[in-house]
């Protein structure tokens, strides 16, 4: 039998490792916080958006983490039932004819329904009853068919990849190489939205890319990757791209945002700002890789939020409150430390203290 003492010291490290993961994602936000608070003082700009953020993604993880302890199945699901109901109930949300240029609302709609997909598929896992988890599932499906009827074509295929790659998660036993996968498919998108920007696509996979993401919204890229180069430490400002972007003042619908979270971050607030956006992900993939939930749920909660980020570097998504608080959300649920066993193998790098002890 392994011994008491090999438990504890597994406890040990497992609470040593949350406390680091939680004291980083302080440290993070809060830095994302106060760099805002710089680039608007020095350059004059509105940080009250950047600042709603990061208190969004702060509540919906505190948030997170008690009702997960609390109901590691319930919870998610009544998350995955509110962003539904929000993609469809919210006229904000979902594209329409109300909306001559809805690159912005498009993106949430898509983000808000890939997060609901995530913690459907996480309440799965989390479920011991193979009927519950069965239902769970194909509340998952239902889901990317609420995409597909909302014209979500985006949306449709996060859910899709979310509810593959949660089936998948449940043959992985190391989630480490899963993790380090997630980061390299955000940096792939990270550098294909680069690439379109700074032309440096050959022209038939430009023309196609441009096609597909609408020549305004590269327009808008072009602008903010202008202006990230004339203003590579500060940045123009939070909120005050629209003020220098000659596309965004062209625009029939103004709004003064790239339509890319990867843009509006350097064009707005420099290359400091990408890096902190780069961290707060890299945080939550980190806390995803230390938590001590079973493997699946935290692979199926990075891919959820691995999905967001593409889906924020191609478009306005992040710039919506009810996004940043259900990415906080999930990222809380699939991190939190429920008070009783769940089924499915935990392959963290450290025994978690309520593992039972094994011949």
């Amino acid at each position: 039998m392994t011994s008491a003492g090999g438990a504890d010291g597994g406890r040990q490290a497992y609470d040593a490792g949350r406390n680091v993961s939680d004291a980083a994602g302080v440290a993070v936000l809060g830095a994302c916080a106060a760099w805002s608070l710089v680039t608007g003082a020095w350059q004059e700009g509105r940080p009250e958006g950047v600042l709603l953020a990061v208190l969004a993604v702060a509540a919906g993880y505190a948030t997170g983490r008690i009702c997960g302890a609390l109901l590691p199945v319930a919870a998610p699901c009544a998350g995955a039932l509110a962003g539904v109901a929000l993609a469809v109930a919210a006229p904000g949300l979902a594209p329409g004819p109300q909306f001559a240029a809805p690159l912005g609302h498009a993106g949430a709609t898509a983000g808000v329904l890939t997060l609901s997909a995530g913690a459907a598929c996480c309440a799965a896992w989390a479920a011991s009853a193979p009927a519950l988890r069965l239902a769970l599932r194909a509340l998952a499906v239902a889901i990317a068919v609420t995409a597909a009827a909302l014209g979500s074509g985006t949306g449709l295929v996060c859910c899709v990849l979310v509810l593959l790659c949660s089936l998948a998660a449940g043959r992985i036993h190391r989630r480490g190489p899963a993790v380090a996968g997630l980061a390299l498919v955000a940096a792939g998108v990270t550098a294909a939205s680069w690439a379109v920007a700074a032309r440096g696509l050959p022209g038939g996979l430009a023309d196609s890319l441009e096609g597909q993401l609408t020549a305004h919204r590269v327009a808008l890229w072009r602008d903010a990757l202008h202006l990230a180069h004339r203003n590579a430490g500060l940045g123009v400002g939070p909120g005050r791209f629209g003020e220098f972007s000659a596309t965004a003042a062209q625009s029939l619908q103004p709004d003064g945002k790239p339509h890319s979270a990867l843009w509006q971050q350097a064009a707005e607030q420099g290359l400091i700002g990408v890096a902190l956006l780069a961290a707060a992900y890299g945080w939550v993939l980190h806390a995803l890789w230390r938590t001590a939930r079973p493997t699946p749920v935290a692979l199926t909660a990075g891919a959820a939020l691995t999905a967001l980020a593409a889906v924020a570097a191609v478009g306005d998504a992040l710039s919506f409150t009810a996004v940043s608080v259900g990415a906080g959300l999930l990222a809380g649920l699939a991190t939190a430390r429920p008070l009783a066993d769940e089924p499915g193998p935990v392959a963290t790098g450290t025994r978690p203290s309520r593992d039972r002890l094994t011949p």
